[in-house]
């Protein structure tokens, strides 16, 4: 099985001439066959953000997140097989936003497959980007692995259709970090329903990769680091011997192992979210694994945003970050203890605090 060695993979690549940190994850997948043949990689870029400021203007720090992600993903060699976009393409699901957001990721080259964010939802509850994107949920096989995207942002009817002044008022409320008129997100009884037949088809030996945009964990309700029905998706990936959980809307590096399901975040390419835990006087549920990311300089525009690859040995995520202004960081699958560590941060018998400074 071939290794990615993250030094050879940015000199094959060219992107070490670039200097500075990308906001896309590059993925290296092993399915464990003895041919390397099945090994394949897949780029992972999230949390863009577009917003419109009316006619041809758009907050052009996300924007410039977003095309750059694009151009230096574009410089890969050798080329993924494919992208996934993990959700917030807009920041209002505007049509402008959308738009804007798809003419960009036009520039990618490679098949793109899409995961809902709740910013790109509420506003007209996926209808526009069913029509300009595609399903809001869906799976499909490459190469032995079988992937599942899921709208994770749903949420209960009640709120949904409740006597809202209007479409943007809904998408307002849900569209806040601190939004106490919010509403928790689910996958939903019909989704899960689906999930369960598909599953079916799937042997239990074959790797599944799960794509969400919030967590398929309980962290952190006030924020909406959150999924009500988390528990009963994890339960139908229980069967099966190696599921990995992707997800992005947190903004941050986290990292969680619950029985043989693996759940990592990925970086926004817009801006970073501070954690959960600094909000001690609330209760929350931050992965016990994880080691916060060290803000380095939080008056740096694009400080604790960045990119990162992932290396898939036999099924087992490693995360490879790269910050601005700031320390590479490695969360590794340690086949000992059966869980991701961070191999400056942790070790096996104890959890290591973040430094104040690198």
């Amino acid at each position: 099985m071939m290794r990615l060695n993250r030094r050879d993979f940015l000199k094959s690549s060219g992107v070490a001439i670039l200097g500075s940190a990308l906001p896309f994850g590059l993925v290296k997948v092993a399915s464990g066959a003895k041919t390397p043949a099945q090994d394949f990689t897949f780029g992972y870029i999230s949390d863009a953000h577009i917003q419109h400021l009316g006619g041809p203007n758009f907050v052009r720090n996300w924007d410039r997140g977003l095309i750059r992600a694009v151009q230096e993903a574009n410089l890969l060699s050798p080329r993924p097989d494919f992208f996934f976009f993990g959700g917030d393409l807009a920041q209002l699901g505007t049509k402008e936003e959308i738009d804007h957001g798809l003419e960009i990721m036009s520039k990618l080259q490679g098949k793109v497959h899409y995961v809902m964010g709740e910013h790109d939802y509420y506003l007209d509850l996926g209808e526009y980007w069913e029509k300009a994107v595609g399903p809001h949920y869906y799976s499909f096989d490459h190469k032995g692995v079988h992937f599942v995207v899921l709208n994770s942002i749903l949420t209960y009817d009640k709120w949904i259709f409740r006597n809202w002044p209007t479409p943007m008022d809904r998408m307002l409320a849900m569209a806040r970090l601190d939004n106490p008129d919010g509403s928790p997100f689910i996958v939903g009884e019909k989704q899960r329903d689906w999930l369960k037949k598909d599953l079916a088809k799937v042997d239990k030996n074959v790797p599944v990769i799960v794509c969400s945009h919030s967590p398929l964990q309980k962290i952190f309700k006030g924020w909406n680091f959150w999924t009500d029905d988390a528990e009963q998706v994890l339960a139908l990936l229980k069967p099966f011997k190696k599921v990995t959980v992707i997800y992005g809307h947190v903004h941050q590096i986290q990292y969680n192992q619950i029985g043989n399901i693996s759940l990592h975040a990925v970086m926004a390419t817009a801006w970073p979210w501070p954690y959960p835990k600094t909000y001690t006087q609330v209760k929350n549920a931050l992965p016990v694994l994880t080691v916060p990311m060290n803000r380095a300089d939080p008056f740096f525009e694009r400080d604790a945003t960045g990119w990162q690859f992932m290396d898939w040995k036999t099924g087992h995520v490693d995360m490879h970050y790269q910050l601005p202004n700031n320390k590479d960081r490695v969360v590794a699958y340690n086949r000992k203890t059966g869980r991701p560590e961070d191999t400056r941060y942790q070790d096996s018998k104890k959890r290591i605090p973040p430094q104040n400074h690198f």
